[in-house]
């Protein structure tokens, strides 16, 4: 019985562990492919070849599309006003811990993006319609629309932000990779970053937020 007990005790464990060991081994995953990619002179041939096939299907409808999510998913608008948008309206609904988490999970996010970019240093496809920073690994708006997919996902538990934010990021990904300004590769880095910092975080503010939703 006392055997039971403890495996039984030892299952919870595991399982409430889950989700941390879950965002460690995504953020793993996205420093090992930088390196990966790192290691190379030349790009990924599925980068390539993706990047070939986006360019062939380029046209203003989709290019205005594009350039739409190039706008939401960064710069001012989704570095800074999303998440404090976000976190103030949490907090008129009182959820305090949850707009905290919020902007941590945000900053956090793109921080790691940043540190990654510099210690990387890879280089843009020269397809690129838009200006962009240095460091073409990770996406930083695959990074942010992940991030905020996951984070909206814990606060809210909701099917139907599942499903917009599963949406909203896989945009992003085939967004970014349409303008050039990104391989394939560096989007499935970004949300790897954007999924692991996320669930990551959610850990020490997980009791603060229970409590607060009652």
């Amino acid at each position: 019985m006392v055997q039971k007990q403890l495996s039984h005790a030892d299952a919870r464990r595991v399982t409430n562990h889950w989700p941390l060991i879950s965002g460690v081994g995504a953020l793993a995953l996205a420093v090992l492919l930088g390196a990966l990619i790192a290691t190379r002179n030349s790009p990924l041939s599925i980068d390539q070849l993706v990047l070939t096939d986006f360019v062939n299907i380029r046209s203003s409808f989709f290019t205005g599309a594009a350039l739409v999510m190039n706008f939401i998913g960064g710069g001012w608008f989704g570095v800074f006003l999303v998440p404090l948008g976000g976190a103030l309206v949490f907090l008129l609904v009182k959820r305090r811990w949850a707009a905290l988490y919020f902007v941590s999970a945000s900053a956090l996010s793109a921080g790691v993006v940043q540190l990654l970019k510099v210690t990387f240093g890879r280089a843009r496809p020269t397809e690129i319609l838009v200006t962009a920073d240095l460091g073409s690994f990770p996406s930083g708006h695959v990074a942010n629309a992940a991030t905020l997919t996951v984070v909206l996902i814990i606060l809210l538990q909701r099917r139907w932000v599942w499903i917009i934010g599963i949406v909203y990021t896989i945009l992003m990904i085939l967004s970014r990779t349409y303008l050039g300004a990104h391989w394939i590769s560096d989007t499935i880095g970004g949300a790897l970053i954007g999924v692991g910092v996320a669930v990551i975080l959610a850990a020490p503010f997980a009791r603060k937020l229970s409590a607060e939703t009652g």
